[in-house]
């Protein structure tokens, strides 16, 4: 409930291009990058963020249902409407404006391509949004720029502006609804503003009403706006290396979400499976635990686990979440190691994953489950002694964002936990002892993965960092 002394505060989504600069003839931010839309990446973070009430959708011409679909496929609570947009951007920042109402408010206007738009800047938007009636993102130019102009052969160099005072302009750009609205007002009734150089809505505001001072709050390198080739590749990397978080939940929720639900748990005999199972007990789930040692249930056997699986579902009638914590890590040079080492590996870390996933999702169908699978921090990039280890947890975050794209449809999600080192038996046999406070402990992690699990992340790789 908003509270009667403050405004509503509205996140507009633009999302009315085409993404023919990317090559596409279907919009550029229905193109899937880390296991999901990109607009769906950038829906995530103003329905999810604690500041903002409502969330409005402005889609291209005839991709409306697309982007419904989308909303109603990931239970979007804040927004509202979806609503078509115009043929240029003014059009449809006009057209999300109109559909705001009469009654006063915040508009924060985001570009849907801009997924990786960090809740800081959002909160420092709204806060913003409290001493000004007009906001801007921006962040320093790390390059020198020049003013061009005509030569004789070419273009030559006018002017180098003092570039400690240039920045490069974000989104979102934010406003009291009844400025903005009287800004676009004057340019549309301005027979000179289609041709004139204004881009966004700030140089509206700057243009229209000159006296009303706009607000800089710092933007970040990594809200990235996607528009050429370059940019899907980078974009996708930049989720890839993100340190992506599940918020922590309380003693209740973690109750009410686990409580006579049906978890599973391959590699649970010890370390973070282990932790995993107690924990879920703790809060009333159903947890039925294979491993080599404990049940001889080997996770490269996919008759194995298919078997465990069925066992499990023909005793409970359900399995709600599935996750895979079982790892095998072997050191040395790869023309060193022996053909069980190699096998072991591969069999363990990746077919393992492989064959859970084929096995689970019929009944993580049923349920609208979570599939969830771990992998090292080695899978940023291949190092000595560790190539057979790093490019099996690598294929793990691929297999993920995979399978999360694959099952959207089917309602299951599929996420992947990647700690620091921890300290699980696993570890200690590869490295010995290694100084107290140094690593991760498999409760901490345990704690995390619930809190994924329990969330409505999917295709992420989700960071757990010791605390310094």
């Amino acid at each position: 409930m908003i509270a009667e002394s403050r405004l509503r505060r509205v996140g507009v989504v633009l999302a009315g291009g085409v993404g023919q600069r990317v090559g596409l003839n279907t919009p550029k931010q229905l193109l899937k990058i880390a296991g999901k839309t990109i607009l769906e990446h950038t829906l995530d973070v103003f329905d999810g963020h604690p500041e903002i009430d409502e969330v409005i959708v402005l889609m291209t011409p005839g991709f409306v249902p697309d982007a419904e679909e989308l909303v109603r496929r990931n239970g979007y609570t804040k927004v509202s409407r979806v609503l078509e947009g115009g043929a240029s951007r003014t059009e449809t920042t006009w057209r999300a404006l109109s559909a705001l109402g009469e009654r006063e408010c915040d508009v924060l206007l985001h570009d849907a391509v801009r997924p990786l738009i960090e809740p800081r800047v959002i909160s420092e938007c709204v806060a913003a949004l409290g001493r000004y009636e007009a906001v801007e993102v921006a962040i320093p130019s790390s390059d020198t720029i020049v003013v061009a102009a005509p030569g004789p052969r070419g273009e030559i160099i006018r002017d180098i502006p003092d570039r400690s005072r240039l920045r490069r302009g974000q989104t979102p750009q934010c406003f009291r609804l009844s400025v903005i609205r009287a800004a676009y007002e004057r340019a549309l009734a301005d027979p000179e503003f289609p041709s004139l150089p204004t881009t966004d809505d700030c140089g509206v505001v700057l243009r229209y009403l000159p006296d009303v001072p706009i607000y800089i709050v710092p933007g970040s390198e990594r809200n990235m706006k996607v528009t050429h080739p370059v940019d899907v590749y980078l974009a996708d990397k930049l989720f890839q290396l993100a340190e992506n978080t599940a918020p922590a939940l309380t003693e209740a929720q973690y109750r009410a979400g686990l409580e006579g639900r049906t978890l599973v748990v391959f590699g649970g005999s010890y370390g973070i499976g282990a932790d995993v199972v107690t924990l879920a007990r703790g809060y009333g789930a159903s947890v039925h635990s294979f491993s080599r040692s404990e049940n001889g249930v080997r996770v490269e056997d996919a008759a194995a686990v298919e078997d465990a699986l069925a066992r499990v579902y023909a005793a409970t009638g359900r399995i709600d979440h599935v996750v895979n914590t079982a790892g095998v890590l072997h050191m040395g040079r790869l023309g060193e190691a022996g053909q069980h080492t190699i096998e072991e590996t591969i069999g363990v870390n990746y077919l393992g994953p492989v064959n859970i996933a084929r096995a689970s999702v019929k009944y993580l169908m049923e349920t609208h489950g979570h599939l969830l699978l771990y992998t090292s921090s080695s899978y940023t990039r291949g190092r000595a002694d560790y190539s057979l280890y790093s490019s099996t947890k690598a294929a793990v975050v691929n297999l993920t964002q995979a399978l999360a794209d694959e099952w959207a449809c089917q309602g299951v999600r599929v996420n992947c936990v990647n700690p620091e080192r921890t300290a699980t038996p696993m570890r200690l046999r590869a490295f010995g002892d290694e100084p107290a406070g140094t690593l991760l402990s498999p409760a901490a992690v345990a704690r995390t993965s619930l809190d994924v699990l329990l969330s409505r992340l999917t295709g992420q790789v989700v960071d757990v960092r010791l605390s310094r």
